[in-house]
């Protein structure tokens, strides 16, 4: 595949999905791993994708794409801490990656935690938790000031978009050179939110 622009793989991917929730899924695994080990031959990843870890969010479907397309990177609540961060800039440095997608979803566990500590004022986490919990907290945080009142569901997906802008305005702030790249048109930092129920792909 020839490479493509930040704005070209954005309308690649955003194509991916609307086949994927239309039920005309490219996608072909039947080949096997003999298969699959022929197309890897010289192959860079179109994209990469910060997405959570949770297991009702196959990133390789959901936007239609091969294996070897996509450079996933899984966390719970899709944060970037230093490895994620350090993930990214190794996929851009190492294959010139013109676009980074920073996808939540609806009912994000990790983010429902973090929320459900915040409205007990609960300190009970695990350490190793906490700092994935610490990086989603701002963003429940900020919601629940400006939406005091509103129900669980509604700050719940306000709280997960916010904590994927949040994440999008980290990678560049925290980074010189997606920061660089980004600046010289190189390279796309999007946030994305993906429905559970309707197999959807937002962008923004």
């Amino acid at each position: 595949m020839t490479v493509m622009s930040p704005p070209e793989t954005l309308h690649h991917l955003q194509e991916g999905n609307r086949r994927f929730v239309e039920g005309r899924c490219s996608r072909n695994v039947s080949q096997g791993h003999h298969g699959c080990a022929e197309a890897f031959q010289g192959r860079a990843p179109l994209a990469i994708v910060l997405g959570c870890s949770d297991s009702r969010v196959p990133l390789e479907l959901i936007f239609d794409q091969e294996f070897g397309d996509l450079f996933l990177i899984r966390v719970a609540g899709s944060v970037a801490a230093p490895s994620q961060l350090g993930s990214i800039e190794f996929a851009v440095q190492r294959f010139d990656t013109p676009l980074v997608v920073v996808l939540g979803h609806t009912r994000c566990g990790a983010v429902e935690a973090t929320l459900e500590q915040a409205l007990s004022s609960s300190q009970d986490c695990p350490p190793n938790l906490g700092v994935i919990s610490d990086l989603i907290k701002p963003s429940v945080d900020s919601v629940l000031k400006m939406r005091h009142g509103a129900n669980r569901e509604i700050l719940l997906d306000e709280a997960v978009r916010a904590n994927t802008s949040a994440t999008v305005e980290r990678l560049p702030s925290a980074s010189e050179m997606l920061a660089d790249r980004q600046s010289k048109g190189r390279l796309a930092v999007v946030g994305a939110h993906y429905s559970l129920q309707t197999g959807t792909v937002e962008f923004f």
